[in-house]
């Protein structure tokens, strides 16, 4: 008979807080490009403030702590893959984007399920956001 160990998430303390770093910067970066695209491409006043106001709501996960847990050094993917270096065109751009942001926003729901189930609540909430600004977005500049 084999017994299951249970890992506590102390065990994975600063691995955890270094993959919710990343996170939040790949979501911060992704709102960004969206951000700038709507903003200075499209002079859109619907869609720009509704990304800026995503990017602000991620203040509320926001810990200085977690800076202490970054790694760049060791990072085994900071290295570009061909396809993320290859954008034809500005939908290609506008969907690498959205895709980091909901992705980011998925795996910052997940994981705040082990500690912090208010913030998982609200990247879900942000996750749902983005897949309506995605399907405006596209609804206004294809």
């Amino acid at each position: 008979m084999t017994t299951k160990t249970t890992t506590t998430l102390e065990n994975y303390s600063p691995k955890f807080e270094r993959l919710i770093d990343a996170n939040i910067n790949r979501l911060k970066e992704g709102l960004r490009v969206i951000e700038d695209i709507c903003r200075y491409i499209h002079d859109d006043k619907i869609l720009t403030p509704k990304i800026k106001s995503l990017r602000h709501k991620l203040q509320l996960a926001h810990d200085i702590n977690r800076l202490k847990h970054r790694n760049i050094d060791d990072d085994i993917q900071k290295v570009s893959t061909k396809s993320e270096l290859a954008r034809s065109n500005l939908a290609d751009l506008i969907i690498a984007n959205f895709s980091r942001t909901q992705e980011s926003s998925r795996v910052l729901e997940e994981f705040f399920k082990l500690s912090n189930i208010e913030l998982s609540e609200l990247f879900k909430k942000i996750r749902y956001e983005l897949y309506s600004i995605e399907k405006d977005y596209f609804k206004f500049y294809q």
